[in-house]
């Protein structure tokens, strides 16, 4: 891929099961400076016997209090400064939704990369509820990433469409979690606060490339999907982007995850 720094951001759907199904050959085969994880779904000890084989120089893992449940994770070819466990809200401290470290890279310089895990929430519910306080405790500490010099990439599974180019059935979807307008207006609130949104700035205004299809149905095959996997970046983290690509499985018998990978590319 084009440019001299890859990040791939990927929601594995339980890390264990992402390595025998092939994730961790995608992984390998693809090589990236730094692979930022979702719903790692294991211990600290099961994450690294995982993704040994992509010969790690760091990772930082962010575990989930709850056995088998969450969990976000920056595995990287060249040591991580600073990591930082938790958005910055006390009740989302040990969530596993939430880390951040400092990547030294050789021709770009100090980049902050975040993996981040936003729940999907359920409509009406506390579930919903607690989604809501989670993305104001985001937005907080996105102003606060914002504000300081260091470029800054944030990545991972966003759990929200933000437009209807960004689901195949956004009629049918309009009033269930991930596509309400209450969840959309964060996510451009962001945008509107500076950060871009790498994929669509690199796609422009095309429906999807959608990074999530229901293991069920037809939808894979059908490609109604959603675009709920991102990479946002600072502004002068932006202005290098080289490339973005969703790394779609070729048919429904090769896929690993339930979400595609998409990797970013910065020269």
């Amino acid at each position: 891929m084009a440019g001299v720094l890859t990040i791939c951001t990927v929601n594995v759907n339980g890390v264990r099961a992402a390595h025998r199904r092939g994730g961790i050959d995608w992984l390998k085969q693809h090589r990236h400076d730094a692979v930022l994880l979702q719903e790692v779904r294991a211990s600290d000890e099961q994450l690294r016997q995982s993704v040994a084989e992509l010969e790690p120089t760091a990772v930082a893992h962010a575990q989930s209090d709850t056995p088998g449940r969450s969990g976000v994770a920056i595995v990287s070819g060249s040591e991580l400064a600073d990591v930082t466990i938790g958005v910055g809200a006390a009740e989302f401290e040990s969530s596993g939704r939430w880390v951040e470290a400092t990547l030294n890279h050789s021709d770009i310089g100090a980049i902050r990369l975040v993996s981040v895990y936003i729940h999907s929430g359920e409509a009406g519910t506390e579930k919903q509820d607690e989604k809501y306080r989670f993305l104001d405790a985001m937005t907080t500490r996105l102003a606060e990433l914002a504000a300081d010099p260091t470029p800054t990439l944030v990545c991972g599974d966003f759990n929200i469409a933000r437009t209807e180019r960004d689901i195949k059935n956004a009629k049918g979807n309009r009033n269930k979690a991930g596509f309400l307008a209450a969840e959309r207006e964060y996510l451009s609130g962001w945008l509107d606060s500076g950060w871009v949104d790498l994929g669509r700035a690199h796609a422009g205004e095309v429906d999807g490339p959608y990074t999530w299809w229901s293991w069920r149905g037809q939808a894979f095959d059908r490609d109604t999907g959603w675009r709920i996997d991102c990479a946002y970046a600072t502004e002068t983290l932006a202005q290098r982007l080289a490339d973005v690509t969703v790394g779609r499985a070729a048919s429904y018998a090769e896929r690993w995850s339930d979400h595609a990978p998409v990797t970013v590319a910065f020269h």
